[in-house]
């Protein structure tokens, strides 16, 4: 058999196009063994291949790229081209398809939540005649219920434009198709595809767009296939959500924190209000220190294992075990009745709890074939995981360069530590034990959303915990020497320090990022969409050196530097001691120290000559001042910061050699810069705008391209990126490429010139919101600065006068309304925000609805519902006025 491709695109000089597909001859699906096409003419590119009568017995799935001159390869969005070869009893198959480009918007309603819960079913057309030539496929997929697609054009097979009697197409996987026999028909044939009403029998609307063409006529033994691309109709579909952290959901029968089961009353109520959508924040197990320290819950010890804080108690006891609970009550009941989550108390009566469960279960799961089936399906990373946890509470640290044993993860060995004659084994199946039921209670709670027309939207951190399984099992996966954070902006000046170290992007590469395919893998099993935290880190992330402390004297990796040759052609003086080494002078040391600027003089500084000093060995980077004043808390604790700030007093950080260097973020900030003379100053200003500002942005996006689209690809979630803070230019782009929905906040507008974003000048593909976790809630927001809330009161709501003081009800209602009336394809919605609307539903101090505070490291994530989710549901009015707002508003 032959198979023809023709591909309607249209390159410039030095853009060639290739074929990947499942037969040996395409490439076994390898993008580096693709098959080439070759220029046709100014409308096709053509490739032509012979199928061996084996390879006839399989079905043909294959896709196009795109190879540019600068050796990038662009991998087309279409994901659904199959041809079965095995049903078609002729010598050739000429296939004339329309590229698909990753970002057309069209995709996104192909991926999991539309598909599976948001859309709904599509109507049946006709069928398809006998002794066919002519297949023609086209996807449509925002059609409402009773439509279909329908066919009208010239000839005698589409009744000469006809709109009474078109021919209709019937759903056939993802595509909408129909096969005609057009022998008798005069080529070439114009045609367009249109929409047609199944239950009123009648024709709607043409699409928009010019008249398609069919030149190929048909002949004996010859089958033609058209994907024809997407229907031209100008729908959009929008939606509402709400976000809320797990730990944070209160119900009357909790144990003090929020559980998978909650789920399912947030999802009653978010059916109540006509919400779409519950976006989490990460869920995995972050159980390191057994401390509140584990609150965080983007610093998980897996990136598979989820939480044990989440299980429901009484859901593994049930009838048979229950009575094991009785004696628990009291104490649920007092943890129940906290305003705050007691994460330490919580998590030690949790685990008593499921101890006592595991010892009455443990003989019974040998007869669970569901708890096999998980072990199996999971068994990767699910032993390493649960010989991780023993370890720690063996050595009493999660910090495995600590222990006595298994310091290295070596699969033999740990298979050995988990074996069932082991007699600590118990102690390592009850992780398998407790994994289970996460899984069981986290899977039921999703089907239940999915069965009210609810999707989930997960969270995936940009970072993995330094001392967690994943970083044991393959160190080299990371930077161990590094820790991933962000530069200084309004909300954090000294900038963030996550702690994480980063990703060895090159060696992640090698087995084309399974640890990242596998991740996504497995959050696919509860969520249908998913917030990457931090994409920026994708094209270029904030690393600071692990011994430095504040997240100001990082430096983006990677980065092209800045070499001695440049200064020289610059004409600017280069002082390796001058630009690299803390710059430290009388003035300074009064300025930072005041009434105690000779007691550091004298305990912290030597004498460097010329009236400048240095830091003494002891205190020479800020991990050294940390430990000091551990050692020594009775020191002036305002001399720790003084001392950090000395040490970040640089201009310039050296890359690994002598000849090339890295800008310190904010150099002209520094007094270090503000001690030089002027006409320095300016060679270096223009140096340091170079640097930031223009020499990466191309670097930065193939970074981006490199990662981005084959991870994108490997799952069919919906797919969306937190892209804030020091966003570079190339970002938007490569998003947009992708279809990735980005993040617009209103008080974090990404065009520097203005001081708010408006949601009505949202792009399509994104997610508004008016606050996140990061951020205080509106009513906070309102209180913080006042002259900045007249503004938005006056330029942004457009009311006159003087904003009120406090932010009343009718404000964040106003509020929220703006934003589901935006463009945006989704407004999500901290919860605290939509209760801002009710006077007498909000919590009464804005400030207890905050849930992070990014500047402040020892930060605790203890918020929780004021309310009751089930006495939430029983406020009509309340939930009719936010459904009768989401409705009017089209979403």
């Amino acid at each position: 058999m032959t198979i023809h491709f023709y591909l309607k695109f249209h390159t410039h000089y030095g853009q060639t196009l290739s074929i990947t597909g499942n037969l040996d001859v395409l490439g076994n699906e390898k993008l580096m063994a693709s098959y080439p096409m070759a220029y046709f003419n100014d409308e096709f590119w053509h490739a032509t291949i012979k199928v061996s009568d084996k390879e006839k017995a399989d079905q043909l799935t294959y896709r196009y790229n795109l190879h540019n001159e600068d050796g990038t390869v662009v991998v087309e969005g279409e994901q659904d081209r199959s041809i079965d070869l095995y049903h078609a009893a002729v010598d050739e198959i000429i296939l004339q398809d329309a590229w698909n480009s990753a970002e057309y918007t069209e995709n996104v309603f192909y991926t999991k939540p539309f598909q599976e819960v948001l859309l709904p079913e599509r109507a049946d057309g006709n069928r398809s005649v006998p002794k066919s030539t002519h297949e023609f496929r086209v996807k449509a997929p925002l059609l409402d219920a009773g439509e279909t697609i329908c066919l009208s054009g010239t000839g005698s097979t589409f009744n000469e434009w006809d709109t009474n009697k078109p021919v209709l197409l019937s759903p056939s996987g993802k595509w909408y198709s129909v096969q005609l026999n057009l022998k008798k028909d005069k080529f070439p044939i114009e045609y367009k595809y249109g929409i047609y009403n199944l239950a009123e029998k009648k024709f709607m609307h043409f699409e928009t767009g010019n008249n398609r063409a069919l030149y190929a006529e048909g002949a004996k033994k010859r089958y033609y296939i058209l994907h024809d691309g997407f229907l031209q109709v100008d729908r959009k579909w929008k939606g509402a959500g709400i976000a809320v952290p797990v730990f944070s959901l209160r119900t009357k029968n909790g144990s003090g924190v929020g559980e998978f089961k909650d789920l399912k009353l947030l999802s009653d109520w978010a059916a109540a209000t006509g919400l779409k959508l519950i976006q989490l924040l990460p869920i995995n197990d972050t159980s390191a220190t057994h401390s509140i320290k584990d609150s965080y819950p983007y610093a998980a010890i897996s990136a598979f294992a989820l939480h044990p804080i989440y299980l429901n108690l009484e859901k593994i006891a049930g009838a048979k075990n229950g009575v094991l609970l009785k004696p628990l009550a009291r104490k649920q009941k007092q943890l129940n009745a906290l305003a705050d989550v007691k994460y330490e108390d919580v998590m030690e009566f949790k685990l008593a709890a499921l101890k006592e469960l595991y010892e009455a279960e443990k003989g019974m799961l040998h007869e669970d074939k569901e708890y096999f089936d998980f072990f199996e399906l999971n068994r990767k990373w699910l032993v390493p995981y649960a010989a991780f946890c023993y370890l720690r509470d063996k050595y009493n640290t999660s910090d495995f360069t600590k222990w006595k044993s298994n310091k290295i993860y070596e699969e033999e060995v740990i298979q050995q530590l988990v074996a069932p004659d082991q007699k600590h084994y118990h102690n390592i199946a009850i992780h398998y034990f407790i994994q289970y039921h996460l899984h069981l209670q986290m899977k039921d709670a999703t089907d239940y959303a999915h069965s009210l027309g609810i999707v989930l939207k997960g969270d995936i951190p940009i970072g993995i915990y330094r001392y967690g399984c994943d970083a044991w099992m393959n160190p080299a996966l990371y930077n161990m020497q590094e820790q991933s954070g962000a530069p200084p902006d309004d909300f954090a000046v000294k900038g963030q320090n996550w702690g994480f170290p980063t990703y060895n992007w090159d060696k992640m590469q090698l087995d084309e990022f399974a640890w990242w395919r596998n991740r996504f893998e497995q959050m696919s099993g509860y969520f249908d969409a998913f917030r990457i935290d931090h994409i920026l880190g994708f094209f270029r992330i904030w690393s600071i050196p692990v011994i430095e402390v504040e997240g100001i004297l990082g430096r983006f990796v990677p980065a092209i530097p800045v070499s001695l040759s440049e200064f020289s052609d610059n004409n600017t003086w280069f002082d390796h001691t001058r630009y690299c080494s803390p710059f430290i002078n009388d003035v300074i040391v009064d300025e930072l120290f005041s009434g105690n600027a000779e007691l550091v003089k004298n305990k912290f500084l030597d004498v460097a000559g010329g009236g400048l000093y240095k830091l003494k060995k002891f205190v020479q980077n800020q991990s050294l001042v940390e430990q000091y004043f551990q050692k020594n808390p009775e020191e002036f604790p305002t001399l720790k910061q003084g001392l950090f700030d000395l040490v970040s007093n640089i201009i310039m950080i050296e890359a690994g050699s002598e000849q090339q260097f890295h800008f310190r973020i904010d150099a002209s900030k520094t007094s270090s810069f503000r001690n030089l003379d002027g006409h320095t100053q300016n060679q270096l200003h223009d140096l340091y705008i170079n640097y930031f500002f223009r020499r990466q942005e191309d670097f930065w996006r193939k970074e981006g391209m490199k990662k981005l689209p084959g991870l994108k690809r490997s799952t069919n979630m919906l797919v969306c990126g937190e892209d804030l803070g020091m966003v570079p230019a190339c970002v938007p782009d490569v998003m947009k490429h992708l279809a990735i929905l980005s993040l617009e906040i209103q008080r974090m507008p990404k065009d520097s010139s203005r001081e708010f974003f408006h949601p009505r000048d949202a792009p399509y593909l994104s997610v508004v919101t008016p606050s996140t976790h990061d951020m205080s809630t509106v009513r906070g927001w309102w209180e913080e600065d006042k002259s900045k809330t007249q503004r938005f009161y006056n330029f942004i709501m457009g009311h006159y006068g003087h904003a009120p003081f406090f932010c009343e009800s009718w404000i964040c209602k106003e509020i929220i309304i703006q934003h589901l009336y935006s463009p945006a394809m989704w407004s999500i919605f901290q919860l605290q925000d939509i209760l801002g609307m009710n006077a007498k539903l909000r919590r009464k101090d804005p400030d207890e609805e905050r849930i992070n505070q990014p500047a402040d490291p020892g930060h605790h994530w203890i918020y929780r519902m004021h309310l009751n989710i089930e006495d939430l549901l029983k406020e009509q009015e309340f939930n009719s006025e936010i459904r009768n707002a989401v409705m009017a508003s089209g979403r």
